[in-house]
């Protein structure tokens, strides 16, 4: 219908449906999508399909929309404000919707990211935008994280008291405890902050998160930290530990959630902070990053049912560390009515065969204990390393590093078993 009425994607249009009329922007039809289905993206920004079949009229309000030129960031430099640099990568924050694919697309200059935030150059002396590259976060690989440290430490020692990193949402909290473990934590306001929600959406949660990311790169609170907002309203962001944070939700805006303790600051828009724990204050001293990173490093997470063999086979691939996301306080099957099915004396074997084994839980809050069950017991006395509180992802992160960076089992060993950045909670609380 709208072929025929000379009506294409990006034009603005009313449908009459019956007694009621709806106006949006329509959308090009998917492949996959229904064929009689007129897709229009609505003034709140969500997309909303309707049948052709029970469409009366189709008026043409307006033209194709053009994508808006940004203008080119234009701060003055004041020296009464923190000098900040910003790692500029890609995800959902660094979008804009592009009706001629009906979808949102990556932004090529950081200026536009900046766009959605002006009011950071009242909070902050932005003195670079580096852009190593624009991809989203779940097409990201362990390079890609290695080259965002690089940059990380190289902006840092440039005589920059804060740094803000916008990155894509999926794997956010590995990248968070890849720049605290590949920097060696240092003592700097250093805020990895993202979207949940495009620009296109009403409910686009990244001005705020990029706001409260500022405030923090300004601060003199020295801890690496996710910024994104605390709560489904737009009250305030918290800034979450890097090596303690993890994305808890697929879509919600306060998805990212400090795990087993409490997040290092609340942040309001206004620029109130109230710190929530004991933090190191911000310095000044050279960061040397250490970046590398043993590619045979995996995580595995135990399900029923899953054969032990597949250690076998890590081991085969001369694989020289895996993280099991065990069960409850750490177990894995032992004690089975299945004949060879025993993951004791698998972890045994890979052990053996210079595989270090390193246990969390799948359970995520708490921590495993190797001393509990005989269960525990008996993987331990396997030669597993019971790795406390740490979160699976941080564990995976870390034994990367560690192997990278240490050719001696036992080395690598106590290096798991320090508490380098934060990974480790002594305490926990509700």
């Amino acid at each position: 219908m709208a072929k025929n009425s000379g009506i294409n994607p990006g034009d603005r249009i009313r449908l009459a449906l019956g007694k009621r009329t709806i106006e949006g922007t329509l959308m090009p039809r998917i492949e996959s999508g229904n064929k009689n289905a007129i897709i229009l993206k609505l003034d709140s920004g969500y997309n909303a399909g309707f049948d052709a079949r029970n469409v009366k009229s189709i008026l043409k309000i307006a033209g194709a929309q053009e994508i808006p030129r940004v203008p080119a960031l234009t701060a003055k430099y004041d020296d009464s404000k923190p000098r900040t640099a910003m790692i500029a990568t890609g995800g959902t924050i660094s979008t804009r919707v592009d009706y001629r694919t009906g979808g949102v697309f990556m932004t090529l200059k950081p200026e536009e990211i900046l766009q959605n935030a002006p009011q950071i150059a009242n909070i902050i002396n932005l003195t670079q935008v580096s852009s190593p590259f624009t991809i989203a976060s779940e097409d990201m690989s362990i390079t890609d994280i290695q080259e965002i440290a690089k940059e990380a430490a190289k902006l840092l020692n440039a005589g920059n008291h804060g740094l803000i990193i916008t990155h894509g949402t999926d794997i956010l909290h590995y990248t968070a405890s890849a720049i605290a473990l590949m920097l060696n934590n240092p003592a700097r306001p250093i805020a990895l902050v993202g979207a949940q929600r495009s620009p296109d959406r009403a409910s686009f949660d990244g001005s705020m998160n990029l706001l409260c990311a500022a405030h923090y790169a300004a601060s003199g609170i020295g801890e690496i930290a996710v910024v994104m907002h605390a709560n489904t309203n737009d009250e305030y962001c918290h800034a979450n530990p890097a090596t303690k944070v993890r994305k808890m939700h697929t879509s919600r805006r306060d998805a990212f959630r400090t795990i087993n303790g409490p997040p290092i600051a609340r942040i309001y828009p206004d620029g109130r902070i109230d710190e929530l724990r004991e933090n190191r204050r911000a310095n000044d001293e050279k960061i040397v990053a250490d970046t590398r990173f043993e590619d045979k490093t995996a995580l595995v997470k135990l399900v029923p049912g899953l054969d032990p063999e597949i250690l076998q086979y890590y081991a085969d691939k001369k694989y020289r560390g895996l993280i099991l996301e065990g069960f409850g306080l750490g177990h894995v099957p032992n004690e089975t009515r299945e004949p060879g099915y025993n993951w004791v004396k698998a972890v045994r074997r890979a052990i053996d065969a210079g595989v270090f084994i390193g246990i969390t839980s799948q359970c995520i809050n708490g921590r495993v204990n190797s001393n509990v069950y005989r269960n525990l017991r008996d993987l331990a006395a396997a030669g597993a390393t019971h790795l406390e509180d740490m979160l699976p992802e941080t564990a995976y992160i870390k034994l990367g590093c560690a192997l990278g960076r240490l050719k001696d089992a036992g080395k690598a060993r106590k290096f798991m078993l320090e508490n380098v950045a934060g990974e480790f909670n002594p305490r926990l609380t509700e």
